[in-house]
């Protein structure tokens, strides 16, 4: 694993001490089988004053769950150079929340990950079912370090989950491409009274990445289908990180997507079109990591908007971590040559959303 990844996974979404944690239940003849979770609880509070209506709402601090799971690997090799695999992820609620109705298990997002899929040293690795976009696997992931907010590049649902397949190549002298399908069906609707303004629909995404050495530099697509949560044009992405030292990288990217002028924003859960630039870095010293992102966001038809987000993480044990995040996803633009420090600082810290808690990862 690159030093890049090192340095980012005790703040990825699964983190090192959950692949170290993970426990071998089964291994023998060529099949293998791993448990592996966590238990993850926090306070979080601030973020925005107002909804999408313009009505005042309690910002207030909250405990909450923060992205519990639990998850099975599987696999078994067939031959030396072909192996057969699946995994299978729920998302639990440690919070009062998973416990109003008696079901300790959100029946909205259960089911987290659920494919299966052929690994080939030669051949690549295609697999099918419910699993993370691979373009953020493969091109935005530099940037996906925070526990929940402050990624403002695609992440892992984008175009993705239930209904997919995807391959990707074996690493060719640090080479890897992908492509991924997602289709979104309307069988068993009644033809013009149930089908969807867009009909069936496969929305394509794919790209390569190049990983060697200290460089990762990732380019991708994603047709941004509407039924998706998309504005129905296409998405692109270049972005990389550079590891100066074991300790620290820095990482550097663009994303931008077409405007649709014929996109509804009214009830809409996504941007129109838009231009992003990132520029973030990850320090690492003993048990301590920290994070630090900065985004310029140029909305088609809005005013640009700067985004934000810090994190700071320490590794009690192998098994056990503390975190604090805080984000502002929509910092003010009053950032000009005629604005006081003072008036810079408020406009960079209102409404700003802070996370802090512990995870035991097993």
């Amino acid at each position: 694993m690159k030093k890049t990844l090192l340095a980012t996974a005790i703040v990825g979404a699964l983190g090192a001490s959950a692949a170290a944690q993970a426990a071998t239940v089964y291994d023998q003849d060529g099949t293998k089988l791993d448990i592996y979770g966590r238990i993850a609880m926090g306070i979080a509070g601030g973020g925005p004053e107002f909804n999408s209506a313009g009505q005042r709402i309690d910002d207030g601090a909250e405990f909450v769950d923060v992205f519990s799971r639990l998850g099975l690997r599987m696999s078994h090799e067939v031959s030396r150079d072909l192996t057969a695999f699946g995994r299978l992820e729920w998302r639990f609620r440690a919070d009062e929340s998973g416990n109003r109705n008696g079901n300790n298990f959100d029946a909205f997002s259960e089911t987290r990950q659920a494919y299966l899929g052929l690994q080939s040293d030669q051949f690549g690795t295609f697999q099918a079912g419910n699993f993370d976009s691979f373009y953020n696997q493969f091109v935005s992931l530099p940037f996906d370090v925070y526990i929940d907010q402050g990624l403002e590049f695609a992440g892992h649902p984008k175009q993705s989950r239930g209904d997919s397949i995807g391959y990707y190549t074996p690493d060719l002298s640090g080479f890897t491409a992908f492509l991924q399908l997602k289709h979104y069906s309307e069988r068993g609707l009644i033809e013009g009274v149930e089908t969807t303004a867009e009909g069936e629909v496969v929305a394509p995404q794919g790209g390569v990445r190049y990983a060697q050495g200290p460089v990762t530099l990732g380019l991708g697509f994603v047709e941004d289908v509407q039924r998706g949560g998309g504005n129905g044009e296409m998405l692109y992405g270049l972005i990389g990180s550079y590891d100066f030292t074991d300790q620290f990288s820095a990482r550097l990217g663009y994303e931008t997507r077409d405007n649709n002028s014929g996109y509804d924003l009214r009830g809409a859960s996504d941007e129109n079109g838009y231009d992003k630039v990132g520029l973030g870095g990850t320090f690492t010293t003993g048990p301590w990591a920290f994070t630090g992102d900065f985004y310029n966001v140029e909305r088609d038809g809005e005013e640009t908007s700067k985004s934000w987000a810090l994190g700071s993480y320490y590794n009690v044990s192998s098994s056990f971590d503390v975190f604090l995040e805080v984000a502002d996803a929509d910092a003010s633009n009053r950032i000009n040559s005629d604005t006081s420090p003072g008036d810079v600082i408020g406009d960079l810290t209102d409404e700003v959303y802070w996370l802090t808690g512990a995870r035991y990862h097993f």
